[in-house]
């Protein structure tokens, strides 16, 4: 559980890079992703009969309390979420039981169904997506947002659609980097700077007449 956590926090660490240290902490997707991995490993690993029972409750009040308080996350317990998990924007996300890959990233209104075979690593789903039915996500897959996957995904593809038929080759969308405001400004005055100059033709020397 733990080597997990700590590659769940490194990979939110490196994702947004204006959160580091104590930051990463707080936000609420960590509480999300806290939560699950402490369920998962008292479901798992804890067998002490009086001890099971006591910590599944303490389990169950978090992960109550996380969905319907915090984030509106929901987890399952049973699902089997490789390292380097990372919740971009966690509200309205629903995970079934299902045996996902690690470093792999959810956004908001995502839902991964009960019947979905198997997910594999470094696999983008965008906000709103669907993943339902007896499918199976390859590795390396991008779903873009508001799709309906209903069928199998080879690696390394891009999907779209509703339902998802649009198959492109390439997968795992590029993460940009986090920019705050005074950097864009100053990005935006390098470039109008550059455009001004490059405007700017060079003036062309007058001719004398003798």
């Amino acid at each position: 559980m733990f080597e997990n956590l700590r590659a769940d926090l490194n990979a939110a660490a490196s994702h947004r890079k204006l959160e580091r240290g104590w930051r990463v902490i707080i936000r609420r997707e960590t509480k999300a992703i806290l939560q699950y991995r402490f369920s998962h490993w008292v479901h798992a690993s804890v067998h002490v009969p009086v001890v099971r029972q006591i910590l599944m409750l303490v389990a169950l009040v978090w992960q109550r309390w996380n969905q319907i308080m915090l984030s509106g996350v929901l987890i399952s317990p049973d699902a089997e979420i490789g390292p380097g998990i990372v919740l971009h924007t966690a509200y309205g996300l629903q995970i079934s039981p299902v045996k996902i890959g690690s470093n792999c990233t959810f956004n908001s209104q995502v839902l991964i169904g009960t019947g979905v075979k198997s997910i594999g690593d470094n696999c983008y789903f965008g906000p709103g997506c669907k993943i339902v039915g007896e499918c199976k996500i390859g590795n390396n897959v991008l779903v873009v947002a508001n799709s309906v996957v209903l069928t199998d995904v080879p690696d390394n593809t891009t999907i779209m659609g509703i339902p998802a038929r649009i198959k492109l080759p390439g997968g795992r969308l590029r993460k940009m980097p986090w920019k705050t405001l005074d950097a864009k400004k100053n990005g935006d005055k390098k470039e109008s700077a550059k455009s001004n100059g490059a405007a700017q033709p060079k003036p062309e020397p007058q001719k004398i007449n003798a």
